[in-house]
């Protein structure tokens, strides 16, 4: 093992060098490198990350192929600010995504994260409908920048001390079907979200008003909240009487964490304006913003701008993720693994009164912690207790939730049997620890 004394010792200074908002997390591991499904501590330890990195390393960490891909871009040409300077490997990422993003999907904005990729898309529906409204969905998530951090509403303490937000936004409930109001069917969860949309137009903003909806077609801070089939349909039919524009944010559920490409092929559904990042390039920062032609060649030049949005570097990364996607059949596989991984923790949901529900779409999973026998009271001790004492064991999940209260599981698209199984078997140790305390 590589002495990593003096990285460990320098770990004891992170507090006094980062930000707390950088770098007061859980767990804060000491890694030393990262390869495939795990990562490599500088203590020795191996971990089996069920994290991807918050859904950014979709195909593993340090795919070859990727890292290839970047050394040869890396040679030639390190920054382009697109527009002064225009690079090869940015305009052949944009066919390639033309070809797997839901069509008519043709017309891009490179930014650098999902929060750039999800301001770019409220300024450009204001912009290009001349509408101020934006209605976005309890419990989602969309970024921490101003822009972003108005429209997200899974936890107070990302709006704390920040007001005034921007104006013009509305929120609606997300149709959580597992505590619906309404009803635990998903008919009633979709009726609960359209009958508070109806209040919306009635009460506080006039459809004729209202730029766009934004969505997470899958929340994921939320608590990986799978919605009812027919939620994003139900919003574009309402956006197509109206007018109205439909994001979808799949800054966390695309590039085939949902088990197709994007969740709104999964969901049947084609979003106006479409906002990407994260695993886009495989941990290259890189985001993007992306309509139709006819719709993004209303933002005129000036509207919105870049310095490092599109870096050669991380289109050449993008570019080889997609093409290790499509010859490696990583979508198949996600599908396979996740019903795999699902159906595991559905056993252990059956076996686990701790347990309130286990939920998900391909390899984006997740069990909500509750307080046995009641009334589903959210129970954020026991998912604590429960990603330490996993830890411990080798695997590394996260928290989400409004209270804490959910485990989510993010495992690579890669992810093989035998590690759904190694991860299976830690969590099942683990619930029956936590379940006796």
């Amino acid at each position: 093992m590589t002495d990593n004394t003096e990285f460990l010792n320098m770990m004891k200074e992170i507090h006094d060098l980062l930000a707390p908002s950088l770098a007061e997390d859980w767990p804060e591991l000491p890694v030393e490198r990262a390869q495939g499904a795990y990562l490599y501590l500088a203590d020795g330890r191996r971990i089996l990350d069920f994290t991807s990195g918050i859904g950014v390393t979709n195909i593993g960490h340090n795919h070859p192929r990727v890292m290839e891909a970047a050394r040869k871009q890396m040679e030639a040409m390190l920054h382009s600010a697109v527009g002064i300077t225009i690079h090869q490997s940015l305009l052949e990422l944009c066919h390639a995504l033309i070809d797997v993003l839901p069509s008519g999907l043709d017309m891009f904005f490179f930014g650098n994260s999902g929060a750039e990729a999800v301001e770019g898309a409220i300024k450009m529906a204001r912009y290009v409908t001349q509408r101020p409204g934006i209605i976005a969905f309890e419990g989602g998530f969309h970024g921490r920048t101003y822009g972003a951090a108005s429209v997200t509403t899974v936890k107070a303490k990302y709006r704390d001390h920040y007001e005034p937000f921007v104006p013009g936004i509305y929120f609606a409930p997300y149709p959580y079907t597992y505590r619906c109001p309404f009803g635990t069917s998903p008919e009633a969860a979709l009726e609960w979200t359209m009958y508070h949309i109806e209040k919306l137009f009635q009460h506080q903003i006039l459809p004729h008003n209202v730029a766009a909806f934004l969505v997470e077609p899958v929340q994921g801070e939320g608590g990986y909240i799978v919605p009812p089939p027919d939620f994003l349909k139900a919003l574009r039919q309402i956006c197509d009487q109206h007018g109205i524009l439909l994001i979808l944010d799949e800054v966390q559920c695309g590039f085939g964490r949902t088990g197709q490409m994007f969740a709104a092929q999964t969901f049947g559904v084609k979003p106006d304006i479409l906002a990407v990042a994260k695993s886009i390039a495989s941990g290259f920062p890189l985001g993007a913003t992306v309509a139709s032609r006819d719709l993004m060649s209303q933002w005129k030049a000036g509207s919105h701008g870049t310095t490092f949005g599109g870096n050669p570097m991380s289109c050449a990364a993008g570019l080889a993720t997609l093409q290790v996607m499509r010859e490696e059949n990583v979508l198949e596989n996600c599908r396979q693994q996740g019903q795999r991984f699902l159906e595991g923790l559905q056993a252990l949901q059956k076996k686990y009164s701790i347990i309130g529900e286990a939920r998900g779409l391909g390899c984006m999973l997740a069990i909500e912690m509750i307080v046995p026998g009641s009334d589903k009271q959210p129970n954020p001790q026991a998912a604590m207790q429960t990603l330490n004492l996993c830890l411990d064991n080798g695997l590394l999940a996260y928290m989400a939730g409004t209270y804490g209260q959910v485990v989510r599981f993010i495992p690579p698209l890669i992810v093989s049997s035998t590690q759904i199984d190694e991860a299976l078997a830690v969590l099942e140790k683990v619930l029956a620890q936590v379940s006796r305390r």
